[in-house]
């Protein structure tokens, strides 16, 4: 039967080939589409697996370019039992870098307590040196800074070459790789140089990173450092202090915790929900391990599958109606053939089944075709945009994109089928 299946399909090539085309282009789409969502995801949970420690923004901030609290909490938090150092941080956008605009890929000056980010025993930037060495306490004070290769790749530069941004010279002292399209976008520097530059507030920094003493809870610490900070008055966060608002606003708020309004006696230690414009005021700084924070963008990644699944979905249904359309005038072309067969002894089962396998074979090789195709299409993607595209078409998205598209070809061919099947050996004769 799948024999006679192919022949069918090879006696009508152009029709055939078209159909295949138009279900190939759809799930060739439909993987391409997808691995954006699961490179996101991918790249979210591997980066911030490899941090340890907690990290304390204003509540609310969606990430630490838009937080602000005093600079003097560092000392208190350092006074709560199990927190091991604490190492104040500072971001800001890199605007110009050797007279070029940034835009796309965005690049942003990092700010680091040097003498406390040196102490930190798994820090990311400290762990991936490339070339030259991370900063060191002599570097304080000083206009020394440690780039990611992406950026010594960008503009050509290399450890001990000098390094313009927004206007202030700077020299490289080393080069770091992480892998991730999150991290290797900073310019580390001493945090005081990073202040200068940016008119930022003294009495401010973005956020603390905070390590953990050996062997303690970090949940447990988080509610430490959360009860210690209880009552205290700290501006809240919301989408509307970034300037200019419109889609940047949009997006930072979407990557923001739960917006479902909740008191705070109903919001225990450890389970603080920030909503839109109203959250707990008796908790002026939120703690949360850096997988926590990850997990903020589930829910832009929720809505990213959505957005997916529709524009798939318009492909497919265009790739299907191109499968019905070819079987429904392959069995109108086969009319007599089918009256002839069922005159000489083949059942209604015999002829749904050469229909449906005809379909069938359509959507496996649409599926596989589609699926390689996809997934050539991430790499080439990859590698030709490095520094702004991160795809991931995983084996289980592969798999699923095959087996897709053989239940649409199966669907596709039902009708044309079934109708195939109802008919009568002498009204096929007689209509032929």
């Amino acid at each position: 039967m799948l024999k006679l299946a192919v022949r069918n399909l090879l006696s009508r090539p152009m029709r055939s080939l078209l159909s295949l085309l138009g279900l190939t282009v759809a799930i060739m789409g439909m993987v391409g589409l997808f691995s954006v969502a699961e490179g996101l995801d991918r790249m979210v949970s591997t980066t911030f697996s490899r941090v340890n420690g907690l990290l304390a923004l204003q509540p609310g901030a969606p990430i630490p370019l838009f937080s602000r609290i005093p600079s003097s909490w560092k000392d208190e938090v350092e006074q709560v039992e199990g927190v091991s150092i604490v190492s104040s941080e500072i971001w800001q956008r890199a605007n110009v870098i050797n007279g070029k605009l940034i835009i796309s890929p965005p690049r942003m000056l990092f700010g680091t307590h040097i003498p406390s980010r040196v102490r930190i025993g798994h820090g990311v930037y400290t762990d991936d040196i490339v070339a030259g060495r991370f900063l060191t306490a002599d570097d304080e004070g000083t206009l020394n800074t440690v780039i990611s290769q992406q950026i010594s790749d960008e503009f050509n530069v290399d450890v001990g070459d000098p390094l313009k941004v927004n206007s202030v010279d700077m020299t490289i002292v080393g080069i770091y790789e992480t892998g991730s399209l999150l991290f290797d976008v900073a310019i580390i520097l001493d945090i005081d140089q990073v202040r200068k530059m940016t008119r930022f507030d003294p009495e401010s920094v973005c956020g603390l990173y905070i390590e953990l003493d050996e062997d303690e809870d970090a949940d447990e610490v988080a509610a430490r450092i959360r009860r210690h900070f209880r009552g205290r008055e700290l501006e809240q966060w919301n989408p509307l202090q970034i300037a200019g608002g419109g889609a940047l606003s949009t997006i930072a708020d979407g990557l923001r915790t739960d917006k479902t309004k909740r008191q705070p006696q109903d919001i225990p230690d450890g389970d603080e929900k920030t909503g839109l414009f109203e959250i707990d005021e008796s908790l002026p700084i939120e703690v949360r391990s850096v997988t926590q924070w990850a997990s903020r963008f589930d829910r832009l990644s929720d809505d990213l599958d959505l957005l997916l699944a529709i524009l798939t979905g318009i492909g497919v249904t265009i790739a299907v109606l191109s499968i019905v359309n070819t079987m429904l005038m392959s069995v109108s072309e086969r009319i007599i053939e089918f009256g002839i067969l069922k005159a000489n002894g083949w059942t209604r089962r015999d002829v749904l089944k050469l229909v449906t396998f005809e379909s069938l074979v359509i959507g496996v090789m649409g599926g596989l075709l589609g699926a390689l195709l996809g997934w050539i299409a991430t790499l080439v993607v990859n590698a030709t945009w490095p520094m702004k595209a991160n795809l991931y078409a995983s084996p289980g998205l592969l798999v699923f994109a095959v087996v897709f598209a053989s239940l649409l070809g199966v669907l596709g061919g039902l009708y044309p089928a079934v109708w195939a099947m109802r008919m009568m050996p002498m009204d096929a004769i007689r209509r032929g």
